[in-house]
């Protein structure tokens, strides 16, 4: 592991005690880098925002996002203090960087009771036995969209 890559590393470490210094949220930080240089940094803002998505990955990658005008990520490396969360994973994966650098894992983020493997679970149950109530309803008038989106000549894709 290079040098830079430790110093961008300490850098999420260091915005993960800041925010929970800050009492913002959770002990979480990250970064994300474009050519050597940091475009976003940030940490968890949950609690502070009461916005559940405000993870410090979800924070950095929307700062990023806005910064260079981009809905991807491809030229990117993100660092983030802890594994990320299933929804954070889903987000970097829709973000597409060509790399994440990760310091604490998922059984570091459990010691402290940071538990997602509940999520995981949810995935492989019937939607008819989770947890939250899920009902599927008007799929007919729902997938008139869809339809109208794969025949839409001017969209973007991505």
């Amino acid at each position: 592991m290079t040098k830079d890559h430790e110093f961008f590393m300490r850098r999420a470490i260091e915005m993960a005690a800041k925010g929970m210094n800050s009492n913002a949220g959770g002990p979480f930080g990250a970064v994300v880098v474009k050519d050597g240089e940091i475009i976003a940094e940030g940490h968890n803002k949950v609690t502070s925002t009461n916005d559940p998505t405000a993870h410090a990955e979800m924070v950095v990658i929307r700062d990023a996002c806005n910064k260079l005008n981009t809905f991807q990520l491809t030229d990117c490396i993100i660092y983030t203090s802890c594994e990320p969360c299933p929804m954070c994973f889903g987000a970097i994966y829709w973000a597409r960087p060509k790399a994440v650098y990760y310091g604490c894992d998922k059984a570091d983020a459990k010691a402290i009771d940071f538990d997602d493997q509940f999520i995981y679970d949810e995935l492989e149950v019937e939607m008819q036995d989770r947890q939250i109530h899920f009902k599927q309803m008007l799929q007919g008038e729902a997938v008139e969209v869809f339809n109208n989106w794969a025949s839409k000549q001017d969209k973007t894709k991505y």
